[in-house]
């Protein structure tokens, strides 16, 4: 971390120039289906939903992290920093665990983030959606990267946090200010960052919750791009296709994603090299071109952080004859180059309807035939859904379901039992019962559950789930809550 603000930071700033506490309720701002984990939903493809999302939502950077993550800029000043990569274990619900061995700074290879630790310690950590807290970023503060849960074992074993971000920021001449935004319960504060780097913002750890860049700047802002393609699967001949222009934010990149896979239609992503080779100006127009000839809607866009907002802006791309063609994004104004990409069939054949029978079977008949390929936890559910469609009268869509009982045991930790205990009023010794009847973690945690809304009885919904263990666990946790609420 090079450089530090020019202006000094004696503390935490809030979020309006009273410096007081913003208070929100975190709803989203813009309508639209509530954000849930990825495993509630099915994939296009008939693969399983956890795979689907892990492919669809990886992060724009490359394996490789930390400062590999942004394209090679030439107006970006290089820096020769030496940090220890460590990849993560994988959790459901767009979580990671890293577990670190002794004192040190050790920098994520999958999403860049970087950890000052004092001692041998275990990190929990989730990327968030900008959109849902868009009503505590108020100007002259813009979003500067993607937000992040953070949960650690030894919260003060964990003395600083370095976050990515996506804005070029020159040589050195611009002097940006950069702070984070630190959420904590309906509220939230801006907190002075402690450096930053060409790819980071370094932030003084104060207390574990939601923290995101934001950044404030006389100069126009420049961002580090990226292009992402989505083809529509349906019996139609023709090519439908969405171009999403981003910053090469992952909070950006995940909404894109879940806005995707909430659409009416079906899509499927198509993987080409999604970095723009030259920056994008907020506020700018560009164009998008396609050769041969076909309808895009709009062909022309001004450039925003749409980072905040609810639901993502798109190009549409129709083709009423499938051929092989190339896309190109340019700016308008000059016609310089921004991003290119060559289409073939090739791209997408192994889905296309005519190749592949299976993305036409609808969901429920392709859920019959694939009933040998469930997983154990699938097959606990599907068994106990059928005797759990009434109870006493009261239709169990206002109670919580098998399935998003199975959402929610996915998305704990290891502390689980400790929750179950405190939030839940669960006893010892039924849990204990539980494990000595079940191996699979997984289901341990979801006849928890199960037993808590059993003992609940008309009162076993979201809500009332949300409510105990909002003060306890993770965002993601709240987020899937709030979403089965939404539906």
């Amino acid at each position: 971390m090079a450089r530090h603000h020019p202006e000094p930071d004696s503390g935490i700033e809030s979020l309006s120039a009273d410096e007081h506490e913003l208070e929100t309720s975190c709803e989203d701002s813009t309508g639209g289906a509530g954000e849930l984990p990825a495993d509630t939903e099915e994939s296009d493809t008939g693969r399983s939903d956890e795979e689907q999302e892990k492919k669809e939502s990886q992060p724009v950077c490359s394996e490789s992290g930390g400062e590999d993550c942004l394209p090679h800029c030439e107006h970006c000043r290089k820096e020769n920093v030496q940090r220890e990569q460590v990849t993560p274990r994988r959790l459901s619900g767009e979580q990671y665990l890293m577990k670190l061995d002794a004192e040190g700074t050790y920098e994520c290879s999958v999403t860049g983030l970087i950890f000052d630790v004092t001692k041998a310690v275990t990190i929990n950590y989730s990327l968030l959606s900008w959109s849902k807290y868009a009503g505590l970023v108020e100007p002259p503060w813009v979003v500067g990267g993607p937000l992040f849960d953070v949960r650690c074992e030894a919260p003060s074993a964990l003395t600083s946090i370095a976050f990515p971000h996506s804005l070029c920021l020159g040589d050195g001449g611009s002097h940006p200010a950069f702070k984070v935004l630190h959420i904590k319960g309906a509220g939230a504060a801006i907190e002075p960052s402690m450096d930053f780097s060409a790819s980071h913002v370094r932030w003084l750890v104060s207390s574990l919750s939601p923290v995101g860049p934001l950044i404030r700047s006389e100069e126009p802002l420049l961002y580090h791009g990226a292009v992402v393609l989505y083809k529509a699967i349906d019996d139609d001949p023709s090519l439908l296709f969405r171009v999403y222009v981003a910053t090469n934010n992952d909070s950006f990149i995940k909404d894109i994603s879940r806005a995707v896979k909430h659409s009416k239609k079906k899509f499927i992503k198509i993987d080409k090299p999604p970095v723009c080779q030259k920056l994008l100006q907020n506020g700018k127009r560009y164009r998008l071109i396609c050769e041969p000839e076909a309808e895009i809607t709009p062909e022309e866009i001004e450039f925003v952080d749409g980072s905040l907002l609810k639901l993502k802006s798109y190009i549409e791309v129709y083709f009423e004859k499938p051929d092989d063609f190339t896309l190109s994004l340019v700016e308008l104004d000059s016609g310089a180059p921004v991003w290119k990409a060559k289409l073939r069939e090739s791209d997408w054949i192994h889905y296309d309807q005519n190749k592949n029978e299976q993305t036409r079977i609808p969901s429920s008949v392709k859920r019959r035939k694939s009933t040998n390929s469930f997983s154990e936890e699938e097959k606990h559910c599907s068994k106990k859904q059928r005797s759990n469609n009434y109870t006493d009268g009261i239709k169990t869509r206002s109670l919580l379901t098998d399935q998003q009982l199975m959402v929610i045991a996915k998305l704990f930790g290891v502390e689980w039992k400790e929750i179950a205990i405190e939030c839940l009023q669960m006893e010892m010794k039924d849990i204990q019962q539980i494990q000595a009847n079940e191996e699979v973690v997984n289901i341990q945690k979801f006849l928890m559950l199960s037993k808590w809304r059993e003992r609940e009885q008309s009162n076993g919904t979201a809500q009332a789930l949300c409510n105990r263990l909002r003060e306890k666990v993770s965002y993601e946790i709240v987020q899937a809550l709030e979403g089965f609420l939404a539906e």
